[in-house]
């Protein structure tokens, strides 16, 4: 067959989508990450980014960094100007949920399309090296004295730890409405606000203050998991006597209005870049643990999170 034949076959074949995901290499992915860069949903599209790259099922990744009210901003921004686009992503998760129980923003994610989850992580409460505090216990028992003295430090309204924060007030009898929390935009914000010592503790995913912690410049005293992490010291909330268990799941969304067919391909592509090694290395890196979930069962998930998380809410006076 002469080249320029065979070439006007590949392109036809491409057009009608004929073609296997791997001779269909040179998609350009558009990533929203809705939050300001640092934090974890920056650090796990960029992550995807590269490992759609080493998978061999996107030829580029162009990100864009929107912060602000929990991801509502961003998801705003990704459901208006992204219809109908199969190669656009947004990162999202349980934080974005709260957020948008708390927020009741114009917008919400069943405008979007639901294509998998990827991660699940705990967080961890952390105190500033120049503290006075050393232990969760005498911040409790501060906040008992005077709620508004302690300031908590962390993502935005609804984030899963501002939902621990008032979980942990109410264990301690103390009226959640009472909590000094104070919200920032994303995990880089609140990292510099600790490390300042500008709030009394902060909260973020492990992943996120692990370097942190590992180098002495914040001083761990909680995580949020039900027994403590696979090669941590620090004590779970549970063991401190505060009945407090919460996770931060991660996940990825597709653009509004695009076709069941576009779907399953982003699954199959999200699919195979989970399987690179470049994700696998992001994993270890960042003491991320799979929770691949995809699809319809990916979206009926959030659906159930957002029941879940709205009685919490309730409960401890959020919402």
């Amino acid at each position: 067959m002469r080249r320029d034949t065979f070439l006007k076959s590949l392109a036809a074949l491409a057009a009608a989508g004929a073609l296997p995901l791997s001779a269909r290499a040179a998609t350009a992915v558009k990533m929203m990450l809705p939050a300001n860069p640092g934090g974890g949903w920056d650090t796990t599209g960029r992550a995807l980014g590269r490992a759609l790259q080493d998978a061999g099922v996107a030829s580029s990744v162009t990100y864009d960094n929107k912060g602000g009210a929990a991801g509502a901003i961003g998801l705003a921004q990704f459901v208006n100007s992204s219809k109908g686009d199969p190669n656009a992503l947004m990162v999202m998760g349980s934080v974005m949920v709260g957020g948008i129980i708390t927020g009741k923003p114009p917008v919400n994610l069943s405008q979007a399309t639901p294509i998998a989850r990827l991660t699940s992580e705990y967080n961890v409460f952390v105190l500033p090296t120049s503290s006075p505090f050393k232990t969760m216990g005498e911040v409790i028992a501060q906040l008992k004295k005077d709620p508004g003295s302690v300031k908590w430090g962390g993502g935005s309204r609804g984030s899963t730890e501002h939902i621990a924060a008032a979980m942990i007030a109410r264990e301690a009898g103390v009226d959640p409405a009472k909590i000094n929390y104070v919200a920032f935009r994303g995990g880089g914000e609140a990292i510099a606000a600790i490390l300042g010592g500008n709030v009394t503790i902060g909260g973020g995913g492990y992943s996120e203050m692990a370097e942190y912690i590992n180098t002495k410049k914040m001083v761990p005293v909680a995580v949020t998991s039900g027994q403590r992490l696979k090669g941590s010291s620090v004590p779970t909330l549970k063991e401190q006597g505060i009945n407090v268990e919460i996770g931060n799941w991660r996940g990825v969304y597709a653009a509004p209005g695009i076709s069941a067919e576009q779907r399953k391909g982003l699954v199959d592509m999200v699919a195979k870049a989970l399987k690179s090694k470049s994700w696998a290395e992001s994993l270890e890196k960042n003491d991320w643990t799979p929770a691949w979930l995809a699809g319809d069962e990916f979206g009926a998930f959030v659906d159930a999170e957002f029941a879940s998380l709205r009685a919490t809410m309730v409960k401890a006076g959020m919402a």
